[in-house]
């Protein structure tokens, strides 16, 4: 996990330098601390979804551009015996212990212009979490393939069980972690423009 993280950390990195953009200009661009970019940049965190969204709008580029190792222009087809294979990428709730609940398979890695982002999410349980709201551009739609998951947002709270889904507007502040004690299998669809 700590090869996918140096993997995006390293990606933002290049791509920040070949803009020639300073830490502090993406930071102040992205309405993230420096430290936070550096810690990104050198492999050590791996923030949730919004703080990447923001960082590639300060880039200019789609999150997509920072998850690529391939692109290709046409259909890409991910077979599940290749997904359980690929390494998949994990982020921190934003608890300031920053454990990674959730591992990320990407589904659509390769598909260059893309302006939706598939993913399958493993959720880790845990009894009581602790995370911080997140708002970006964009939607994003959950279908729950397996478990109990939460989503915090805005002010209400949705229980979804397996079979159950939910389409929202990410711009609103929200949270996607497993109900309390269980874990989860979703299929999460995030769409950006751009």
């Amino acid at each position: 996990m700590s090869n996918n993280n140096t993997f995006v950390g390293s990606k933002i990195k290049g791509i920040r330098e070949s803009k020639n953009l300073s830490i502090e200009e993406v930071a102040e661009s992205s309405g993230l601390s420096t430290e936070q970019i550096m810690s990104i940049e050198n492999g050590q965190n791996m923030p949730s979804l919004g703080p990447l969204i923001k960082i590639a709008r300060a880039l200019g580029i789609r999150l997509g551009t920072i998850m690529d190792d391939n692109e290709a222009l046409g259909p890409v087809v991910c077979r599940a015996e290749e997904r359980e294979q690929q390494s998949s990428i994990s982020f921190s709730n934003g608890s300031t212990d920053a454990r990674k609940h959730m591992e990320y398979h990407p589904l659509a890695q390769q598909k260059a212009g893309r302006h939706m982002e598939p993913f399958v999410i493993d959720i880790n349980p845990e009894e009581s979490p602790n995370f911080q709201l997140s708002a970006h551009e964009g939607e994003e739609f959950i279908y729950v393939m397996q478990g109990e998951v939460e989503i915090v947002y805005g002010k209400e709270t949705y229980n979804l069980k397996e079979g159950d889904s939910i389409f929202y507007d990410s711009i609103v502040k929200h949270h996607v972690h497993g109900a309390p004690g269980k874990s989860a299998k979703i299929l999460a669809v995030v769409y950006i423009p751009f």
